[in-house]
């Protein structure tokens, strides 16, 4: 990381944003009409707005208007929110190589997800799936694991607590195996999941998203100047007048929560949180001010096209989309490390 940011060129914020959020508009119309019906572009504003003009159009609306909604609006939360994690967590770690994986959260709610699963664990509580909850549970469970490992002394040392996700990431892996060989169940349903999906979500996995990326979006835009400042480094930071330690406590539950909720409905879903911070530094600057909301969108719209061509790759047939971003994100992580070197923003 860079140790200063840059505080002018405001306009290229100004510029980028809307364009962004004008490119995630149109991504989520075309959305809603791609599948096995596909609808055109204008037909699916005219449904949405209007509904069904005539008796014809009946089946074409309920897809527009109740089926797809549910999934594109899923896709959206669960990109922005790791993008907007990923941006915080390179800056928290002051390292770009960070995600929002980076503490152990994916690994977490791999292992409570299979759980659930091998244990044929069907249950529905307001909505939601069992497998959900458990992920989100397990994604919890491995972050306070790792935050309590990695505190020394009423302080949170960032190098201790990339370790211990590490180790504690890896523990949950391995143990995640351990059920899926020694269980009696699916292996393909679990596989499936672990790869990521929005497949057949509904409204209350929206439900289950929205509250945290809403709160997320809030707050952690309020430290976006604290991130700014710990790019400089955690002494300067502390002589500047920010209390380092709490911002980064306070950085860290919600990026968690944030990112425990996502993966809990969709799965693991990988390069994301990586790849989305380093390409909207390029349109907006290193600001967090800036980069925070670019990050957001910036997620938003790979997900929502990454889940475009998970279905329709192979259609009928659906590719899990932590595929498609993967090998979306790989090649264009090489391309990016074979440009900076030096990996500075």
């Amino acid at each position: 990381m860079s140790d200063a940011v840059e505080e002018g060129r405001p306009g290229r914020g100004v510029l980028a944003l809307p364009l962004l959020g004008a490119l995630l508009l149109l991504l989520a119309v075309l959305s809603l009409g791609t599948g096995p019906v596909s609808i055109p572009p204008d037909r699916v504003v005219d449904l949405f707005l209007h509904g069904p003009g005539e008796a014809a159009d009946e089946s074409a609306a309920v897809i527009v208007r109740q089926l797809r909604p549910p999934r594109v609006l899923l896709a959206i939360l669960v990109g922005a929110s790791l993008g907007l994690c990923g941006a915080v967590m390179q800056g928290f770690f002051q390292n770009p190589m960070a995600d929002p994986y980076i503490i152990g959260v994916s690994s977490g709610a791999a292992l409570g997800a299979t759980i659930a699963l091998v244990l044929s664990i069907d249950v529905w509580l307001l909505g939601i799936h069992s497998a959900s909850l458990f992920a989100f549970g397990g994604a919890l469970a491995v972050t306070l694991l790792v935050y309590t490992v990695a505190r020394r002394g009423g302080r949170l040392s960032t190098t201790l607590l990339l370790l211990t996700g590490v180790a504690v990431g890896s523990l949950a892996a391995a143990a995640t195996s351990l059920v899926m060989i020694t269980g009696n169940t699916d292996l393909h349903r679990i596989l499936f999941w672990l790869l990521g999906s929005f497949s057949s979500r509904r409204w209350e996995h929206v439900h289950m998203v929205w509250p945290w990326a809403l709160f997320g979006v809030v707050t952690l835009q309020f430290f976006a100047r604290d991130l700014n400042v710990l790019l400089q480094g955690e002494e300067n930071a502390q002589f500047l007048g920010v209390d380092v330690e709490r911002v980064k406590r306070r950085l860290l539950v919600i990026t968690a929560l944030l990112t425990a909720a996502a993966v809990s409905v969709s799965g693991i879903i990988g390069f994301v949180g990586l790849i989305v911070p380093h390409v909207m530094r390029l349109l907006v600057g290193p600001d967090h001010r800036r980069l925070l909301p670019a990050s957001l969108l910036g997620g938003a719209i790979l997900m929502v096209a990454a889940d475009m061509l998970a279905r329709t790759l192979i259609a009928p047939a659906e590719v899990p989309v932590g595929v498609i971003t993967a090998l979306l994100g790989c090649p264009f992580f090489l391309y990016l490390l074979s440009r900076r070197r030096d990996l500075a923003v």
